[in-house]
């Protein structure tokens, strides 16, 4: 990727989605433009509304100097159109592609090193970075929060079903709440990464879901499959 290069990111993991065009601008991110999708279209909006966004800005997809994903974790349907949607355009044009984490941009965005997400079913999606340690990220509810000792010091959050399950399991931890994060965040999360030649292998895209297999859900001991998820 070039200097000057517009960069477009698309995350669609969420209640609501969104579309976002960048231009590098020095060591800055400008951003050109930013789309809201309604939760539940994406499949009828994304392109449109990433063909109306290239369009206003005067920039062909073949300009592009990478795309940005967001990969989830988040709904199954959400994640699986933004990827479609990203291999359809990358594919034909050899664009370079960078994946991120919801939960990594929502920590990026707010500053604070853990952070979580709403799950569903009284669970919440964890980003758990610890100094010395290597950032993980799992699926937990009540007993598997009971089970990481020492709980973090603080964690990010930006719905209030989250932020509940924390305080019920880890009252003493500070609950940072922030905006959700959108596709601007992953714009100058994602930016650096394009830069430094991170792209992924269109082939091994796919979605970062964080969902238990059978064998997680009914058996072995909680503790032993949080240790798991932490290796």
């Amino acid at each position: 990727m070039s200097f000057g290069q517009p960069i477009l990111a698309i995350d669609t993991c969420g209640p609501a989605g969104s579309v976002a065009l960048a231009r590098l601008a020095g060591r800055d991110v400008e951003i050109l433009g930013q789309t809201e999708l309604a939760g539940r279209t994406y499949s009828a909006t994304l392109v449109a509304a990433v063909a109306e966004l290239l369009h206003s800005a005067g920039v062909e997809l073949r300009e592009l100097g990478g795309i940005i994903v967001v990969n989830g974790p988040g709904s199954f349907t959400g994640v699986r159109v933004g990827l479609s949607a990203v291999k359809g355009l990358a594919e034909g044009t050899e664009i370079p592609v960078v994946a991120l984490s919801r939960l990594e941009v929502l920590s990026r965005k707010s500053g604070v090193p853990s952070s979580a997400l709403n799950a569903h079913r009284g669970e919440v999606f964890l980003r758990l970075e610890q100094i010395g340690a290597k950032p993980v990220e799992i699926l937990a509810g009540s007993r598997e929060l009971a089970a990481i000792n020492p709980a973090p010091i603080r964690v990010a959050v930006c719905d209030d079903e989250a932020a509940a399950i924390l305080a019920a399991a880890w009252p003493s931890a500070q609950r940072v709440a922030a905006t959700p994060p959108v596709a601007a965040d992953a714009l100058r999360l994602g930016e650096a990464r394009l830069t430094a030649g991170a792209a992924i292998d269109l082939a091994l895209l796919d979605g970062h879901y964080l969902r238990r297999s059978d064998a997680e859900i009914f058996g072995g001991d909680v503790e032993a499959k949080t240790e798991a998820a932490r290796s």
